[in-house]
């Protein structure tokens, strides 16, 4: 009776054990943001830890690891355990550039990693110095076509998302810019306020205090739709190019294996945190766009931005080793 009872006692034991064992989120969690603190992909990242922790009901610690244009922080998520414990906030440019940007890529978007699900998109928008003569985007286009090169285009560096966009405005257009890559948006920014640079492609954030403030002109914002924060700048589009449609989309992945409960968990919690009215505010004060996906239409999206920049950065002749 004794070592019955002791054997009752043990498989209990062994099956409480194991069911504490499967329920996830058991402790915390990291959040790899793949770049440094203060920028879009940070400010999103950290809305998104915030409300996850609730959610979850474990902390979500924003890990900032930037440097390499994502990919060492990136690389870090690749190569850690798929438990559910370490995820990356993923971005465009990320996954979808730099399998194109670089020519030594330490990991494989689609084969290193399980899409989990959007959160949402930043657009660009295309900015000019005051002094430019040009008051539309079609003004814009006939004096880069009349004087090829004359006016500078900066971007915070060679195969940046800005930069990118520009490249594919160029070959839309036809007109000619002369790139002058900066270290950051941040510089670059200052001379386009200066005048040093004449135009830029900047992310939404960036220009939108600038733009309120009258130091920029903004011609045409990038993404599809007009952008709530400002109704009366037309998209590429309604200013006369049609098809061109840019928005830099940030997401949750994980390392590949993630067990398929741990999935379903992270993305019903993410998905049902960017249909929240507070959580959506949120998102458009930053300057964004609430997004929301299925884990295999978040997978889908990745493979078409590797489809869709790989030959724009072929053209833009950017690479980096």
């Amino acid at each position: 009776m004794k070592l019955a009872f002791t054997l009752a006692t043990a498989s209990a034991l062994a099956f409480s054990c194991a069911a504490v064992a499967e329920t996830y989120p058991s402790k915390p969690i990291r959040l790899i943001i793949p770049f440094a603190v203060g920028g879009s992909t940070d400010n999103l990242g950290r809305v998104l830890a915030a409300r996850l922790s609730e959610k979850l009901g474990q902390q979500v610690v924003a890990d900032n690891r930037p440097g390499a244009g994502g990919n060492i922080g990136t690389d870090l998520v690749a190569k850690a355990p798929a438990d559910g414990y370490t995820l990356l906030l993923a971005t465009e440019g990320t996954l979808g550039i730099n399998p194109s940007l670089y020519k030594k890529l330490p990991f494989d978007p689609e084969r290193d990693f399980t899409p989990i699900a959007l959160f949402a998109s930043v657009p660009n928008i295309l900015v000019v110095n005051p002094k430019v003569q040009a008051k539309t985007v079609g003004e814009l286009v006939a004096y880069a076509k009349s004087k090829p090169a004359a006016l500078n285009m900066g971007s915070a560096g060679n195969g940046t998302t800005n930069h990118l966009s520009g490249e594919l405005f160029q070959a839309m257009t036809g007109a000619s810019f002369t790139h002058v890559p900066y270290k950051g948006s941040g510089p670059a920014m200052a001379d386009l306020l200066a005048n040093q640079i004449q135009l830029m492609f900047d992310n939404f954030p960036g220009s939108l205090p600038q733009v309120k403030a009258g130091g920029l002109r903004a011609l045409a914002v990038t993404s599809a739709k007009r952008s709530p924060l400002l109704p009366d700048v037309p998209t590429m589009a309604e200013a006369g190019v049609p098809g061109y449609d840019v928005e830099v989309w940030f997401g949750v992945a994980a390392p590949k294996g993630l067990p398929t409960d741990t999935l379903a968990t992270l993305s019903k919690a993410i998905t049902e945190i960017t249909e929240e009215p507070a959580t959506v505010q949120k998102i458009l004060s930053i300057g964004a766009t609430p997004l929301t996906s299925t884990p295999s239409e978040f997978g889908q999206r990745i493979h078409s931005a590797k489809e869709k920049w790989a030959p724009i950065v072929a053209q833009s002749g950017a690479t980096i080793d």
